[in-house]
């Protein structure tokens, strides 16, 4: 979902992720590329017509914010990564995680040995 988006628009729904509901001012000032204002609102506008972004009043215009909850979105954009460059296989794109492993710390790797066994524990139930 968020993959297809261009890659302007998908800079502002990260941003709104990244820094929860923003107006367009605070978004322009955030971007690393400047854009106009009559950009960025165009680009909400897009954003808000097919359903990645919602607009609400307030005393210093319209608020946006991301429509789909961050999980969510993350998840979808995971299964595109493991769909694309590991052939659809949750093991090749762990196996590649665990690659990095000198830059993981010790914690991280804790976490993800906990997740492994919840896997496992979720297959016996």
């Amino acid at each position: 979902m968020l993959d297809r988006l261009p890659p302007r628009e998908r800079q502002i729904v990260d941003l709104l992720y990244e820094r929860g509901a923003m107006v367009v001012g605070d978004i322009c000032s955030a971007l690393p590329d400047p854009l106009s204002g009559s950009a960025v609102r165009a680009m909400l506008k897009r954003l808000e017509d097919k359903g990645f972004v919602a607009r609400h009043e307030s005393e210093r215009g319209y608020v946006f914010s991301p429509t789909l909850p961050e999980d969510k979105a993350s998840n979808n954009a995971l299964g595109h990564i493991v769909r694309t460059f590991f052939n659809g296989s949750a093991a090749s794109a762990a196996s590649a995680l665990l690659g990095m492993s000198q830059r993981l710390e010790e914690k991280e790797l804790d976490e993800l040995e906990a997740l492994i066994a919840r896997a496992r524990e979720g297959r016996r139930a």
